[in-house]
């Protein structure tokens, strides 16, 4: 069986950061996961001692504190300041922006609207930036019960369809005197998806591989079954079954952003030992 690489896969230029950070910040503590992959937040812990906490109220005994890849909310980063702690921003500079953007457009008087989950860590930050009215949609469906003002700016999550980000936008347009529209969808995102639509039109089975609670790796997986039905979301070469290879002659793989190669190398060697 042939096994395929995507052109554009696994980690991005703000997760690499975030590593790197994290590598060169010896015995510290990330508010939050620093990236949605599991596999990769346990080697940082066993190798270079980086704690993960979940909770502002756990940072009472900490020196150092990295601030996720995703960002915070900007009180919780206020609290922290307050606090006699080293801060260390790991933040994405793509997931600052559209912080920025919010900040900036709500004290000009606009509404927000942010295109994206409202329970991703990243729209969470975002969102606490807005100074005013803001909405946070997945649709534009959602939009039609909502009283907006007519000057609107819409940012999106940066993990987001291109696709889904033009008809919320679209929708505003149509419907609002003045529309600000940012795209804030992260360039590797549109190389990752446009890459394994791709190999998933010509693949048997695709591997999508990365964190299950991962936006952008959920949207890879999403993709590939549009265009390969036989598409499966790992997050380790242990969950590979050899069923899922019958009578497959192409096997693709694709892999999120938060995805390091160490994990991508071990599945694809487990794929070929099947």
């Amino acid at each position: 069986m042939e096994v395929e690489l995507a052109k554009h896969y696994g980690f991005c230029f703000g997760v690499k950061r975030a590593i790197d950070i994290a590598q060169n910040s010896r015995d510290a503590s990330t508010i939050g996961p620093l990236i949605h992959n599991n596999e990769e937040i346990q080697r940082l812990k066993k190798d270079y001692n980086v704690e993960t906490l979940n909770e502002l109220k756990d940072t009472e005994n900490i020196k150092k504190a990295i601030i996720r890849t995703h960002g915070i909310p900007k009180e919780d980063l206020k609290f922290l300041k307050k606090k006699n702690i080293d801060i260390v921003d790991a933040t994405c500079p793509f997931v600052t922006k559209p912080q920025q953007i919010c900040e900036k457009m709500s004290e000009e008087g606009y509404d927000i609207v942010i295109f994206g989950d409202k329970n991703h860590p990243e729209v969470k930050g975002v969102k606490s930036y807005a100074k005013k009215n803001v909405f946070v949609v997945l649709s534009a469906d959602e939009l039609k019960d909502k009283f907006l003002s007519h000057k609107i700016a819409v940012v999106s999550q940066t993990t987001r369809k291109a696709d889904e980000f033009i008809q919320v936008a679209s929708y505003l347009i149509k419907n609002y005197k003045e529309v600000r529209v940012f795209n804030t969808i992260c360039n590797a995102t549109f190389d990752n998806q446009d890459a394994a639509k791709e190999l998933a039109k010509k693949s048997d089975i695709m591997m999508v591989v990365g964190g299950k609670n991962s936006s952008n790796t959920k949207q890879l997986h999403n993709i590939s079954k549009e265009f390969c039905k036989d598409s499966y979301l790992i997050e380790s070469e242990n969950e590979l079954e050899k069923e899922w290879f019958i009578n497959k002659k192409k096997c693709g793989v694709t892999a999120g952003a938060s995805t390091p190669d160490w994990i991508i190398e071990k599945i694809i060697g487990k794929i070929k030992e099947i």
